[in-house]
């Protein structure tokens, strides 16, 4: 493999997962010159990582402004969590049916490791353990096309997702909405898994707000922040 495409693997990794991680938040610049020196790295691995990032859609390449954290409007941010919905309804149907005893094992390891998270209060870690959780109900369709599907717009979404869980009351929300998905998913009913996993992700009327009010939040401090580096 060539050693600049797999550094710049590297850099679109790191990237992503500070954008997910609200390290980066939406609108924030990009700048090649300041994340080669943060990465110890030429400008070149840089830029092949944020073109990579704005053909998933994480990042936005600006004429003559450069690149930056891409931001979703609203009406873009629900439609995309209407289109995930059905991906994640779609992939409890068929796990219900198609799930091996091993993948459903698997399972259910996972949505209790969630529930100690949950116990914590630990929102972090619930948050890399309720991915986890979705991978594993993904693979579990034995639809390789769905999966890929449904992983790249998970992926598109993670900091959204991930913000959610600020809300408060959404912790124990979610783990028993896990607990609908899980249960119906092992007794192989496929409607209510794909009943239990539409409800799961679709943000709709409070769930909606309490995201914006969380996101404007974010937003705001995350600009702070950088108003007081600049100083």
């Amino acid at each position: 493999m060539d050693k600049t495409t797999s550094l710049a693997d590297q850099l679109r990794e790191s990237i992503e997962e500070s954008i997910a991680t609200g390290a980066l938040p939406p609108g924030a610049p990009l700048d090649e010159i300041e994340l080669a020196r943060q990465y110890n790295v030429s400008r070149t691995p840089v830029r092949e990582a944020l073109l990579q990032l704005a053909a998933t859609g994480m990042v936005d390449m600006r004429h003559r402004r450069g690149a930056a954290v891409a931001e979703l409007g609203a009406q873009r941010l629900v439609e995309m969590f209407e289109v995930m919905a059905e991906f994640e309804a779609m992939c409890g149907r068929h796990a219900a049916r198609r799930m091996s005893d091993v993948e459903r094992t698997e399972l259910l390891a996972a949505h209790r490791a969630c529930e100690t998270a949950r116990a914590a209060g630990d929102a972090d870690r619930y948050y890399h353990l309720n991915e986890r959780l979705h991978h594993l109900i993904y693979a579990g369709s034995h639809s390789d096309f769905l999966r890929e599907q449904a992983l790249a717009l998970n992926r598109r979404l993670r900091p959204y997702r991930r913000l959610q869980l600020r809300v408060k009351g959404r912790l124990a929300a979610s783990y028993s909405e896990h607990q609908s998905a899980v249960d119906a998913i092992i007794a192989g009913d496929g409607d209510a898994a794909a009943l239990a996993l539409r409800a799961h992700v679709i943000v709709q009327g409070e769930r909606f707000a309490d995201l914006m009010a969380v996101l404007a939040q974010w937003q705001s401090r995350e600009s702070r922040a950088a108003a007081t580096v600049g100083v």
